[in-house]
């Protein structure tokens, strides 16, 4: 399984989905972003030989973290909350075990450091020393993130990635100034909070943290993470990791399309195992070549030029006719025409045109594809 399945999945009509960060070559785009699937070694290299392009170790601080019971919990199909911290591990031992024997495995590993300046001063040299090909710096403000980098950088060789959190006033101006200071790549985002789930079987919140509140991450935050990321990009950062949500080929592909050069994952490597990185790779590969891309390079900030620069107005005009072979008769667009503007005599789909406000969730919800429209000028 994993690597040796990739190299059997490497066949025609499959693009080439190595690729490079920060001059790092990279056996894929994916890498295993910082949490519980990257508590020791033995999860870091379950990653890379699944296909992970890179591992990101649990946060190490200078002092192992506690966690209350009961700190992660699924909130729907793709989405999880925690209250989870750092890494429960002694520094010393991520320094003499865990990251030499993840690079003994062949992983790129990539140390993440947090949350202050002391700790930045006091942990990166060690990181480096123990065989991390990267330092990814962590920090709960944006205030203290450009002094651990200054910090950093005066300390280790190898590059520094500086994570941005979606909960601050402004990470796309972080990432500015931390890339002016010389931060050498950029991964955004971190998870959402705090958020709150309630437990309603018994009337208390889900989470066990001190005021019950958890952090959000998954298919939830990706929207919100790919927004971010693509502001970043288009501030001129070539060196980004896009991170949140991703759960398939074409969530995966967005983020490589708005200009992130590598791909985060974690909550949906828990959800559904670590496997997934084997089934990200194979599909994202097949896909790219079905959408006329042969390499990572090829797709990346495509859709930047595209953003568009005002709002436009205009109309839809639907397919009138008889719909394709491949309609399943499912009513999903008419059930969710919140203006009831559509029938569907199937296979013949009507559109009252006085009631249409041409808002487009139709050919959104259409499962087959077969609903298709055109923008038209009014």
């Amino acid at each position: 399984m994993g690597v040796q399945q990739l190299e059997k999945n490497k066949n025609i009509n499959k693009a080439d989905i190595s690729t490079e960060l920060c001059g790092v070559k990279l056996q894929s785009p994916f890498i295993l972003s910082s949490g519980p699937l990257s508590y020791a070694a033995e999860g870091l290299i379950k990653a890379h030989q699944a296909g992970a392009g890179a591992v990101v170790t649990k946060t190490i601080r200078l002092k192992a973290a506690v966690n209350s019971v009961a700190h992660i919990s699924k909130i729907n199909k793709d989405s999880l909350i925690n209250c989870e911290k750092w890494a429960d591990s002694e520094a010393d031992l991520w320094f003499k075990r865990e990251i030499p024997m993840a690079k003994e495995a062949g992983a790129v590993v990539i140390a993440s450091v947090g949350h202050t300046l002391p700790e930045a001063e006091a942990l990166v040299e060690d990181c480096e020393k123990a065989g991390a090909d990267f330092i990814e710096l962590v920090s709960y403000t944006e205030d203290t993130l450009l002094p651990m980098l200054e910090a950093a950088k005066k300390r280790v060789s190898i590059p520094v990635i500086c994570k941005m959190s979606g909960n601050w006033p402004d990470p796309v101006g972080t990432a500015k100034k931390c890339l002016e200071a010389g931060a050498d790549a950029i991964s955004a985002i971190d998870s959402i909070g705090p958020t709150l789930k309630i437990n309603i079987k018994k009337a208390r919140p889900e989470m066990f943290s001190a005021n019950g509140y958890g952090w959000l991450s998954g298919g939830a935050i990706r929207p919100i993470a790919l927004r971010i990321a693509s502001e970043i990009a288009r501030n001129g950062c070539n060196n980004l990791i896009g991170i949140g949500g991703v759960t398939c080929a074409e969530d995966a592909i967005e983020y490589l399309m708005i200009g992130a050069g590598a791909i985060g994952v974690c909550s949906i490597a828990i959800l559904r195992g670590i496997e997934e990185f084997t089934k990200l790779c194979n599909s994202t590969s097949a896909l790219l070549a079905e959408l006329g891309y042969n390499s990572i390079s090829a797709v990346k900030g495509v859709a930047l030029p595209n953003f568009p620069k005002e709002e436009k107005f205009a109309k839809l005009e639907f397919n009138k006719e008889k719909l394709p072979g491949g309609c399943i008769n499912c009513q999903g667009c008419v059930v969710s025409c919140p203006y009831d503007a559509r029938t569907l005599d199937f296979p013949i789909m009507k559109v009252d045109q006085d009631l249409c406000r041409s808002c487009g969730l139709c050919l959104s919800v259409c499962p087959a594809g077969t609903l298709t429209a055109e923008i038209v000028e009014k």
